[in-house]
């Protein structure tokens, strides 16, 4: 026998406090508030082919390839055709205003910070014993064996010896600080004397230096990375000088 069941606004808005998320959905409605008003002052909005454009986008980001994956999507969110376009003019609107905001910006901050965006491509065998570390280092050098047998020998994750220890291209901000400094200092391919860190001996093989171009890509990732700078930094600024009433 099927039951039903009522769940009320009230009932919704009691689980977000039960939940202890409140805080969260606060600073949400504050963040989305904020994004409106300064498109608002700033004279940014959607046109129609804009608004279509992102719908298009978030259609294929969600999968929903035709109308009746769309409709089950909205019912299964609890959407109505409004909210919809509502969620894609919203997401619409903040990337316009970040490109407002910080377009003249990407590029000075890229060449700023560029080394940040270098990557590195790279093997590592972590080890327990220094001294081993060590002998195997010397043993690699002078060609006694090679990376490959090293990692297949050591390396204890299955995917990883498979890899023979190949981490991928990976940035400055992926690794810890000691071990950074020494990979981009290198010019590759070179193998890297031991280096102790508190997760264990880190025997590395540097294969490759990639410079990062500033493509579409990485002006998009900027774009959205400083308009997030901004809008943290303007929600404490905002919260810091409002007072905020919640009605029930």
């Amino acid at each position: 026998m099927s039951q039903s069941i009522t769940i009320t606004a009230e009932d919704i808005l009691k689980q977000v406090k039960l939940s202890l998320t409140t805080a969260e959905l606060i600073e949400a409605i504050i963040t989305h508030k904020m994004i409106a008003n300064t498109a608002e002052e700033l004279g940014i909005k959607l046109e129609v082919e804009e608004l279509q454009e992102m719908a298009d986008k978030y259609r294929k980001m969600y999968k929903l390839f035709s109308q009746e994956d769309t409709w089950a999507w909205m019912k299964k969110n609890h959407l109505s055709l409004d909210d919809f376009e509502e969620f894609v003019y919203y997401k619409g609107l903040s990337t316009k205003l970040a490109i407002h905001l910080f377009a003249d910006k990407i590029e000075p901050y890229f060449y700023e910070h560029k080394l940040d965006y270098t990557g590195v491509v790279m093997y590592e065998v972590v080890l327990d014993d220094e001294d081993l570390a060590m002998e195997l280092f010397y043993s690699i050098q002078e060609g006694e064996m090679s990376f490959y047998d090293v990692a297949h020998k050591y390396i204890e994750d299955k995917e990883l010896r498979r890899k023979g220890g190949y981490r991928g291209v990976l940035s400055r901000k992926d690794l810890k600080p000691e071990i950074s400094a020494a990979v981009f200092a290198v010019t590759p391919p070179e193998i890297l004397k031991p280096i102790v860190t508190s997760k264990g001996v880190h025997l590395i093989l540097v294969e490759d230096i990639i410079e990062r171009k500033l493509d579409n890509w990485l002006r998009n990732k900027l774009a959205a990375d400083l308009f997030d700078d901004w809008l943290s930094k303007s929600l404490i600024a905002f919260k810091a000088n409002t007072n905020i009433d919640i009605c029930n």
